[in-house]
């Protein structure tokens, strides 16, 4: 998103071009070339934790393919991130707690089903409902009867779909919430919210190993491990369809190796230039090298969950830990100031007026080395004398931040055996560490918002149960604020009341903010009219391939 812009709770900042490169004539990877929209050009991608299901995806590299498969009710719009109509005709409430929404006429599937208002329902209701095991259900949580369809004790569930959804007619349905959620409408952007077509539930396997949706591309193939062929579906009835052929998503597992392709021509573009190649990016690329600010958090995680993270006096440790980080030099000689220390748990892009507080988390996020080794001692220790911080070792240049965090740790404890990384092989695999309560010690838990709102970058992280609280971290005085806060109406309130649950995760230092990480890409001259998004993501059907 280029521009800058309010989201009722939220700020998106400006985002400069990105651009991609053309595969025909020369190189890149892909086939097709020319300025007739028929180029084919080639991206960087990982293979994705999960088939992508849009209630079951909630990493980066499936959220790429889900952004160009299916369009929802709401669209942020790619300049400035405002939660715009997309196959809302109108979303229409009285009491911010029962909404009836009217959905377009004329949008179908790209295997030609109709889009419906039971297209939503019924995807809605497959998302949250417990026997599927979405890792997205949590979203639906605030409609009515998710306690039933989902409930969060372990018990038997005793419903298939959620009391709160009403199919009204081929267009039209009703949504009812369990209590008042002033911004329910600015969420449905979300892939998790995307439509499902009748294919998905008829025949759940072979639409598994081909997803149809509803946006401008098809896929036509995918390879794991090795390459996803998107192509353009002619008959898209939006008017955001695609300006190229389609995209070829090419797996690495190691950014380096992604760089080296697109120096040779064969690859048009990297989305993500690795941190050991960003001291010459603007040499090798010129203005064909994009930095610019994204939604985007790097933090710490800890496994509470693990009685070792969890017992009395931890707090001071974890605080510790976030004292001994030298924020400033690590964003400055790893990062080549493409990353800014983080003071808050939220994102400069959402702006102050939508939530983002510089210096929210204070002398915790301060370096002090002295302090840090007193707080740490104060704490009883590190458990068993010695931290292992996780990481995926295949994309996104984690290797050198987490050695550098922990130097700085090592140095401020005056130990050289206190922090050590724990590199792991993929993404996927990290992933399912993750999500299988896993790990040990403090872990890479990077936050790329899903929609512009600060809600975004605490309930979905912190709330108790929440869908991507993976360290089972809880509090009932930051959930309580957190329901109030998406309760009020006024903005000025709903801020303040997400700000002071930002304070209770501060007190109890629940993950730790490292810093705020800006989008940047290479690409060749082959490619015109690109864009990375607020989140980071390329606008693949605005790339034009000549």
């Amino acid at each position: 998103m280029r521009g800058a812009t309010h989201a009722r709770w939220a700020v998106c900042a400006t985002a400069a071009a990105l651009a991609a490169t053309a595969c025909g004539g020369g190189g890149g990877g892909g086939s097709g070339g020319g300025g007739d929209g028929s180029g084919i050009l080639s991206s960087s991608w990982g293979d994705p934790q999960n088939p992508l299901e849009p209630a079951n995806t909630n990493e980066v590299q499936g959220g790429k393919v889900l952004d160009m498969l299916f369009r929802g009710l709401k669209r942020y719009d790619a300049e400035s991130g405002e939660a715009e109509d997309m196959l809302a005709e109108k979303i229409e409430t009285s009491d911010s707690q029962n909404f009836t929404v009217t959905v377009k006429d004329g949008w179908t599937f790209s295997n030609g089903e109709a889009v419906t208002a039971k297209s939503f329902v019924d995807a809605w209701n497959y998302g949250a409902s417990l026997k599927n095991n979405q890792k997205n259900a949590y979203f639906f949580a605030y409609i009515d009867g998710y306690d039933k369809v989902h409930p969060e004790d372990g018990g038997k569930q005793t419903a298939d779909t959620l009391s709160g959804l009403k199919v009204t007619g081929d267009r039209t349905f009703t949504v009812r919430l369990n209590q008042k959620f002033s911004t329910f409408p600015d969420t449905l952007g979300y892939a998790a919210f995307a439509p499902l077509p009748k294919a998905f539930f008829d025949d759940h396997a072979a639409w598994l190993k081909k997803p149809v949706g509803n946006g401008p591309y098809t896929v036509d193939s995918y390879a794991k491990g090795s390459v996803m062929k998107l192509r353009t579906w002619e008959g898209y009835p939006g008017e955001d369809e695609a300006q190229n052929g389609g995209v070829d998503l090419k797996v690495y597992t190691d950014n380096n190796t992604a760089y080296t392709d697109l120096m040779a021509g064969n690859l048009d573009l990297v989305d993500d230039v690795p941190a050991s190649q960003l001291k010459n990016a603007k040499a090798d690329l010129g203005d064909r090298y994009i930095n610019t600010p994204a939604g985007i958090i790097q933090t710490l995680a800890f496994p509470h969950y693990d009685e070792n993270w969890d017992k009395a006096g931890m707090e001071k440790v974890r605080t510790g830990l976030s004292r001994a980080i030298d924020r400033e030099q690590i964003t400055e000689t790893i990062f080549q100031k493409t990353r800014t220390p983080a003071t808050d748990w939220t994102s400069p892009v959402l702006g102050e007026d939508g939530g983002y507080k510089e210096g929210l988390c204070g002398d915790a996020c301060e370096y002090d080395a002295a302090e840090a080794k007193k707080l740490i001692e104060e704490g009883g220790g590190l458990p068993g004398g010695q931290i292992k911080i996780s990481y995926n070792a295949d994309t996104g240049s984690h290797k050198e931040w987490v050695d550098a965090v922990c130097n700085s740790i090592n140095n401020a404890l005056d130990d050289d055996r206190a922090c050590a990384g724990n590199p792991v092989g993929t993404f996927a695999d990290f992933r399912n560490q993750i999500t299988q309560s896993k790990m040990s010690g403090p872990f890479r838990a990077g936050w790329q918002m899903d929609y512009p709102l600060i809600q975004n970058f605490l309930q979905p992280l912190y709330y108790t149960n929440a869908s991507s609280n993976d360290g089972k971290w809880t509090s009932e005085e930051f959930d309580d604020l957190v329901d109030k806060a998406n309760a009020e109406t006024d903005q000025a309130k709903a801020v303040g009341l997400f700000q002071q649950a930002e304070e209770v995760l501060r007190d109890d230092m629940g993950a730790i903010p490292l810093w705020y990480q800006n989008g940047s890409a290479g690409y060749s001259d082959r490619i015109s009219d690109v864009a990375l998004n607020p989140f980071s993501l390329p606008v693949y059907n605005e790339i034009k391939v000549s």
